[in-house]
């Protein structure tokens, strides 16, 4: 039987031990699911997507019951490196040879919506969650920087973005002080925040708007049919609609987006605050991502500490000591703070996909699901979530447009499938090392 990673890694009913839990806005406690409910609509996960949805369509109109196994904001929309990016995953240059110009260009636009959907929440229900503009992508090599550089001008002369920096190797090492970075861009329309804080003033912007949530209520049973049931340990939730919005906690609730979807783990750590030696990390108050495949990323804390992720697994547990885990990459990029103390470290449960974009798909007539979000998901999943809700109301033009992305299985099946990916991304981290 497969590990259920509801349960594999965290204690039931708690958020990890990271900055974000330990810095939150106060979280309320939505009661668990007890007896039948009628909805129009009913949503299995308490996330970015879930949420999103339930809150769009509670301001429709529409009835809408929500259930989180665990608590909302518990997977990876309350553990993520908090970065708010523009366009989609994969860059535009990817996507035009991909999908065609015409359907890259709507990517485009609805990439530069989510991220815009996201400011506009965050002002009109006041979530404080130190919303801050700018994002960076560096490079180790010539080449990469070459790359950066040549893309920052196709999406000004293409797309007429006119928010790229362009970083050379002088104006790159005066913002962040490493000596393992070449130069880069510097996107001053995209953003960072602590999504944690996000994720819960959604909920409660949700649970004002008349959604019912409950958490520490795992959904156990779909029925599909001329209403949809869902079924939790103890209770039942019949509805018109369904979304799954479950990500890298999908389990077994539905064999086509698990084919297509796999959950892959991430880890991230919090320093000590460092006072004045944060401007030898950064001097400019943006959050970085550099251009290996094996991503690192890493930005200024509100309080002055150093978060910085890295080092995906491909096991499903947990390694025991993630501080070391981080601590390996954040040394790389930081030779000064190998003696740094770490306060926090803590790991999560992300979703990729074969093509690293999201896979948004009508499952049914009545079911709908998004998820694979491959580490973009601050943006593309509160979009997502907005989509579906759309959908549902008999708007699907944007919903449709995701849904064409194409989306392969991975090979291998569900046993096959994280040995395969554990080998190619080992051969990625080995040519990121060798810089080829």
């Amino acid at each position: 039987m497969a590990l259920n990673l509801l349960h594999a890694n965290d204690r039931p009913g708690a958020y990890p031990d990271s900055w974000y839990a330990a810095t939150s806005t106060p979280r309320v406690h939505y009661p668990s699911l007890h007896g039948g409910l009628r909805a129009d609509v009913c949503i299995v996960g308490g996330g970015f997507t879930g949420l999103s949805a339930a809150l769009h369509l509670a301001e429709a109109g529409r009835s809408v019951v929500l259930l989180d196994a665990q608590r909302v904001g518990f997977g990876a929309s309350g553990r993520n490196g908090g970065q708010l990016g523009s366009g989609q995953r994969q860059d535009q240059q990817v996507l035009e040879r991909m999908v065609g110009k015409e359907d890259a260009a709507k990517l485009w636009a609805l990439g530069e919506e989510a991220k815009q959907l996201v400011k506009d929440l965050i002002a009109r229900h006041d979530i404080d969650c130190h919303l801050t503009p700018g994002v960076a992508w560096t490079a180790e090599g010539r080449r990469d920087v070459r790359h950066l550089h040549d893309y920052g001008h196709h999406l000004q002369d293409s797309y007429g973005y006119d928010q790229i920096e362009l970083l050379d190797a002088e104006a790159c090492h005066a913002m962040c002080p490493s000596p393992v970075y070449k130069g880069g861009i510097l996107d001053h329309g995209a953003g960072h925040l602590h999504p944690l804080n996000l994720v819960l003033g959604l909920a409660r912007a949700a649970a004002a708007a008349g959604v019912q949530i409950h958490e520490r209520s795992e959904v156990l049973a779909i029925e599909d049919g001329p209403q949809v049931e869902v079924r939790t340990g103890e209770g039942t939730v019949r509805a018109d609609h369904l979304i799954l919005a479950c990500n890298g906690y999908l389990g077994g609730l539905n064999a086509q987006v698990a084919s297509r979807v796999m959950p892959i783990n991430n880890f991230v750590a919090a320093t000590e605050p460092l006072g004045t030696e944060a401007a030898r990390v950064l001097t400019r108050d943006v959050a970085v991502a550099d251009s290996k495949f094996v991503v690192n990323y890493f930005r200024l804390s509100h309080d002055g500490r150093l978060l910085f992720g890295g080092g995906e697994s491909y096991g499903y547990r947990f390694p025991t000591d993630i501080a070391a885990k981080v601590r390996a990459p954040m040394t790389e990029i930081f030779p000064h703070l190998a003696d740094v103390k770490i306060d926090y470290a803590w790991g999560g449960t992300l979703a990729i996909t074969m093509k690293r974009l999201p896979y948004l798909a009508r499952l049914s007539p009545r079911i709908l699901s998004a998820s694979g979000y491959s580490g973009h998901g601050v943006g593309t999943a509160t979009h997502a979530g907005r989509l579906m809700a759309e959908a549902i109301c008999g708007q699907s033009e944007g919903f449709n447009t995701m849904a064409r992305i194409p989306n392969t299985p991975f090979p291998g099946g569900p046993r096959m499938r994280s040995p395969l990916l554990a080998l190619a991304m080992t051969w990625f981290a080995l040519r990121d090392r060798l810089g080829v």
